[in-house]
């Protein structure tokens, strides 16, 4: 099950790509949808086919969207959290391989379409993760076996 938290910066991008999709994107598959079948026999033509496929993916992506602004919950930055992995924290570790991450923990929705390198707080990293603090070492329990990390830094302000 997904948790249903995203940032501020999440919930932004999610409703940017609903506004692109159903005020932009759609109306243009649409007119070309119009076009295609104002040529006539609709089953030998390609154009109208293919514009019909991706408005079914447009008009269902908007109607997950629409559902996910609904129900998520926007966790804002809080100073009390300063010190400490909380949701949103960006976390830079290392571990005696000489192995080193840096990432920002977030929710389901965020972790794709991102440049950064976002991982979901419902992995197994984040979850070990939460409420440690800057010099802690911690034990990631994953399918692979267990992993021992230690956490460099924690900011709330992207690097």
């Amino acid at each position: 099950m997904k948790t249903n938290l995203i940032t501020s910066e999440g919930y932004a991008k999610l409703k940017s790509e609903l506004d692109y999709l159903w005020k932009e994107y759609r109306p243009e598959i649409t007119k070309k949808v119009t076009w295609a079948a104002s040529l006539g026999d609709r089953s030998e033509n390609a154009d109208y086919k293919e514009n019909k496929r991706i408005l079914r993916q447009i008009d269902s992506r908007v109607r997950y969207i629409r559902k996910r602004l609904e129900s998520v919950k926007v966790v804002h930055y809080s100073p009390e959290q300063e010190g400490k992995v909380f949701f949103g924290a960006w976390v830079e570790i290392d571990n005696d391989e000489g192995e080193h991450m840096h990432f920002r923990i977030v929710g389901p929705d965020e972790i794709y379409r991102n440049e950064e390198t976002y991982i979901s707080i419902d992995s197994p990293m984040a979850r070990a993760l939460l409420k440690k603090e800057e010099g802690d070492d911690v034990l990631v329990k994953t399918p692979a076996g267990n992993a021992y990390w230690n956490v460099l830094s924690i900011s709330y302000k992207k690097p």
